[in-house]
């Protein structure tokens, strides 16, 4: 520049400036990131909350089901057949709490007893072997386990948890199944105009594989818990009516319910002798082979196809992530994302072929 001439002025905006293209694009790069990492925290911080939701999603699924099943036979509005719907299922619950209210409790402190009896039994046994620290080390073991007050208010607080989890698993589900197109409605809001048709496509197919899930999982369970009441009780098992009923609703869990179910009546077959134990381990094995050869197969075709593998490794990972609630809905998750997935494959397919010359 020459001395006594004007300075000149560099007209580009600064880097700034977000009237600048570069930085309004690497901004936007820079908060979709940053959007993306908080709603992952976000997510790892309320997935309690999450799990609860997608329980009363799950509750819904069971009483729309009903309700669509109602309407067959009974061409009403949908209110009043989900009304009949909720009123049946209480009323079936409490009659069957008031007929067998008397034989379930006593039921179930037989079996705490004896279940304590056995382990008691396992472990002396384990430690004359030599795999378990002596008598008095497990004394001191449990001492410290169950007796402090502390550990018994956790406790406490865990139970008081799990049933204010379950009223609103409860209360959501309920308010879902009653206005089903209302929350559709409000995600579709959320999704772009060119994308809701597939995403309402996508939401009624997850809705129809729920709804067969969850038909298949309760008709498993009654199977499966009237079978093994009927037959424990014919093999002269102790407790055979509680040990029915938590057959039936651990085998809403597949795989991991059915081993603890079949390790609890193992163990109170045991505690009556040598005999009935055998008779109660054959009864597991026939009733496991029958529900997995036979019931299964034949709910799988009318219901989600779910590999065994998959489903496992799924418990596995939500139990180990998420807790008891996690378990439980393991095997609903699973259908639903791989529902996903199978509706994000058809529209790239779809896509390519339309792309295609």
């Amino acid at each position: 520049m020459s001395e006594g001439a004007r300075p000149e002025i560099v007209s580009e905006p600064a880097p700034n400036e977000l009237r600048d293209p570069f930085v309004r694009q690497e901004l936007k790069r820079a908060t979709i990131w940053l959007g993306l990492a908080g709603a992952i925290g976000l997510a790892v911080l309320l997935i309690q909350p999450l799990l609860i939701i997608f329980g009363g999603l799950v509750f819904a699924s069971m009483l729309d089901g009903g309700v669509r099943l109602l309407r067959r036979i009974l061409p009403i509005g949908r209110p009043w057949r989900l009304l009949i719907v909720v009123v049946l299922t209480v009323a079936f619950i409490v009659g069957v709490l008031y007929l067998t209210g008397a034989g379930i409790t006593e039921q179930v402190q037989q079996l705490r007893s004896t279940l304590m009896t056995q382990a008691t039994r396992l472990m002396d046994w384990a430690s004359q072997i030599g795999i378990m620290p002596g008598k008095a080390d497990l004394n001191g073991l449990a001492q410290q386990a169950l007796g402090s007050f502390g550990k018994l208010t956790s406790y406490l607080g865990i139970a008081f948890g799990a049933f204010a989890s379950l009223v609103m698993v409860l209360v959501i589900g309920l308010f879902i199944a009653m206005e089903p197109r209302l929350y559709e409605s409000g995600l579709q809001w959320l999704i772009p105009r060119d994308q809701r048709p597939r995403f309402a496509g996508t939401i009624e197919q997850m809705a129809t594989t729920m709804r067969r899930l969850l038909a298949g999982r309760l008709f498993g369970m009654a199977l499966e818990g009237v079978m093994t009441g009927i037959a424990l009780a014919l093999a002269g098992v102790p407790m055979a009516l509680v040990l029915g009923i938590i057959t039936g609703i651990l085998a809403f869990v597949p795989n991991i319910g059915a081993i603890t179910s079949g390790v609890l009546m193992v163990a109170v077959g045991f505690s009556a002798g040598m005999h009935t134990g055998f008779w109660a381990i054959a009864i597991y094995v026939f009733i496991q082979t029958l529900d997995g050869y036979v019931v299964i197969p034949m709910v799988a075709r009318r219901t989600v196809d779910l590999p065994p593998a998959l489903t496992l490794s799924m418990q596995i990972l939500a139990g180990t992530l998420f807790g008891v609630l996690g378990l439980t809905l393991a095997d609903p998750l699973t259908a639903m994302i791989k529902v996903a997935l199978e509706r994000s494959s058809e529209a790239e397919g779809q896509d390519d072929v339309v792309a295609a010359p």
